[in-house]
Parts: C-alpha cells; structure tokens; sequence
C-alpha cells in the first residue's frame, strides 16, 4: 500500500478547468486596448511627465516664479547670443525667469482643467440622471435649458458668465464648467434611459430597491464608459479655454503663473523678445495635444464596436 501511494504522489495532476477558463483582469483587458493605439500610449507618457513636472515643481524650479531680477530684463534662451545658463529660457520683461514660471504655470494649468472636468462632470451627470428617472416634465425642461446653453458658443457663453460674476480664476473655472455641463447631462440621460430597460434594474426594483440607490449604485456604474471618454477629451478643452480666457484678462490674474495669463503680458514684446511669446504657447499646444492623442485610448477601450479582435 505504500510503495502504491508513492506512485500515485508521482503521477503529474490535471490542470483544474476553472484556471484554464478564467477571464482576464478587466484592468489588464483595458491597458491591452489601449495599448494598441500608439498615439495614446506617447501622449499618456507626455501627460504624465507634465504631472510629475507640476507636482515637483518646488524641488526641479531653478528660481522662484514670481522673484524679479532687475539686472537682467529679457535676457534671451542660454542658447541665444546674450543670454544666459543661469536662466535657460530667458526671462519675461521685469526679469521673472522663464522657465520657474513654466514649470508651475504646469501646476495651474493641469488642476484647473482637471476641477473644472469634476465640476461640470458631477453637476452634469447628477441633472443627467435627474433627466432619466424622473417625470417627462422634469426631463423636457433639463433638456430644453441645456438646449439653450449649447446653442450658444462655448468661449462666448464663458465670457458672459465671468463678465457676470468678475474676471478672477474661480470664477472662470465656474464659467468653463457651466459650457461644459451639457455634454455630461445629455451622455447619461441617453446611456442612463438604455440601462432602464433592461432586467437587473427590473430585479433591483422589485427586490426594493429605492430611487437614489436605482440611480447611485444600480444603473450609473453601468454608464461611466462614455462619460469616461467625455470627461477625458473635455479635459483639454478646458485648459484650453482656461488659457483663452487669461490671455483675454478674464481668468487667472498677474502675477499668477498661467499659461494663458503670461501669453497676454507678452504680446506686446512679440517683436523683441520671441521667448516670452513662444514657450507659453508651445507649453499649451504640448498638453493639449497630448491629452487629446490620449482621450483616442480610453475611447478604443471602452467602446465594443471599436474593439479589434
């Protein structure tokens, strides 16, 4: 009986059908999808070095943003003729170094797009869904009323809400969020009324589910994929409008380091002093362009029809 269990101990075991079967982990089938599309994989790369910029910027910046040197007004890039490796990028008129200011307009740039997106993401997707569960009347005027705001032209509109409110970056952020509330009420209203007919919100109901967990728990998760892909292509929209609305004297307000707002105190040396224009402008153009090459990613990877098999 030994020498019988010692052999049975040698004899190699089945792999068990549950692990051969199993699924993969939804986070690694996401990063698969998403990894496919290259273009979104660099601009994640570039986005979360501007991160790692904004975040660090008290350790990496070679002097401070706002401290003036008055013996070198505009001094040109280190590379240019006259200029120095004690101010790589040059400085602005009253002798703020360029770089120091780019690197924390980073910091600006990045938390407001991203706050202006969680304003107008929460406020949208709560209408949203106000709009979907509740009587028609209650849905027609939500709808008419984000009618009316969409009609109108989103740098316009914010405009007129900081001309209401007074230029400051507070209220700016308030302005670009209200334009951009309306895509979000309208995604989960749509998504929000498809999920309603189906059998787990019926099944919900009838075990006694109320309103506010049918809305919160029971149908919303099932609604983040397009709001996701919103939120992410409608965060550099934001820090672009932001940036318009400082370099029109609306959003954030000197001696703020804000893409936007130093675009508009240089305009005037465009002629004499390129450097002051131009980094502010190149900084604005790489975040935007790369947040939009990687909203494409979460697009590929959350919509089925555009999954590759």
């Amino acid at each position: 009986m030994a020498a019988e269990s010692q052999a049975e101990r040698r004899l190699p075991r089945a792999p068990r059908a549950e692990s051969a079967a199993k699924p993969p982990h939804p986070l690694r089938e996401l990063w698969y999808y998403f990894a496919e599309n290259k273009g979104a994989v660099v601009g994640l790369g570039v986005l979360l070095g501007l991160i790692a910029v904004a975040i660090l910027a008290p350790v990496i910046e070679p002097h401070p943003p706002h401290e003036q040197y008055r013996d070198a007004l505009l001094v040109p890039p280190a590379w240019e003729d006259g200029g120095s490796w004690r101010f790589v990028l040059g400085t602005d008129v009253i002798g703020r170094d360029m770089l120091a200011r780019l690197i924390h307009g980073a910091r600006f740039s990045l938390a407001i797009g991203f706050l202006v997106i969680v304003l107008s993401a929460t406020a949208g997707i709560g209408l949203g869904l106000v709009a979907a569960f509740f009587p028609k009347w209650a849905d027609a005027g939500i709808m008419r009323l984000m009618d009316v705001v969409l009609a109108i032209p989103s740098l316009l509109l914010a405009l007129v809400v900081v001309a209401i409110l007074g230029p400051g970056l507070f209220n700016a952020m308030f302005a670009v969020a209200v334009v951009y509330m309306p895509h979000f009420v309208r995604l989960t209203r749509a998504a929000a009324i498809t999920e309603l007919s189906k059998d787990y919100v019926t099944a919900s109901r009838v075990a006694g589910a109320g309103l506010p967990r049918l809305m919160v728990i029971t149908v919303l998760p099932n609604c983040m994929a397009p709001l996701i892909v919103q939120a992410t292509l409608g965060f550099s929209s934001a820090v672009l409008d932001m940036a318009a609305l400082g370099f029109l004297g609306m959003g954030a307000q000197p001696p703020t380091p804000e893409w936007g707002t130093m675009l508009a105190d240089a305009r005037e040396f465009i002629l004499r002093a390129w450097w002051v224009v131009t980094f502010p402008g190149v900084a604005i153009l790489v975040t935007v362009l790369a947040i939009n090459l990687m909203g494409d990613g979460p697009r590929d990877a959350l919509d089925p029809k555009l999954k590759r098999s």
